[in-house]
């Protein structure tokens, strides 16, 4: 798929809601537990998959909402999306690889970044 200015302003409009919503949701639910990122990973994850595999699949529908918006609202949807398309395409293997890989890599990339922040904190930088 090519970039294209049309395509730029459609994924910034979605993005521009998506990432309200996500404020909304998030902060409309408890703090005790990370209630919001899971409300929206698992509305996220159907929204796409709906778009992805429903009816409303226009190219200016899937960049407004499927990049846009469900990009800006959750990449949760994203991760679930790709890795459903890998079984359905009957690449087991990969589907399972990427179920570990994508939450176990990011986390360890958090805890990376965390010491790396800390360490860059402790510098005065």
């Amino acid at each position: 798929m090519d970039v294209t200015l049309r395509g730029a302003l459609l994924v910034a409009a979605g993005a521009a809601v998506g990432g309200v919503a996500r404020y909304v949701v998030t902060s409309a639910l408890p703090h005790d537990f990370p209630f919001g990122t899971l409300a929206v990973n698992i509305l996220g994850s159907f929204l796409l998959a709906l778009l992805a595999f429903g009816p409303l699949g226009s190219l200016d529908l899937r960049l407004l909402f499927g990049v846009g918006a469900l990009g800006a609202f959750t990449t949760m949807s994203t991760f679930a999306l790709d890795t459903v398309s890998l079984v359905e395409g009957a690449s087991w293997q990969l589907a399972v690889a990427n179920a570990f890989l994508n939450p176990g890599i990011c986390l360890l990339s958090a805890v990376l970044g965390r010491v790396v922040g800390s360490w860059w904190t402790h510098l005065g930088v």
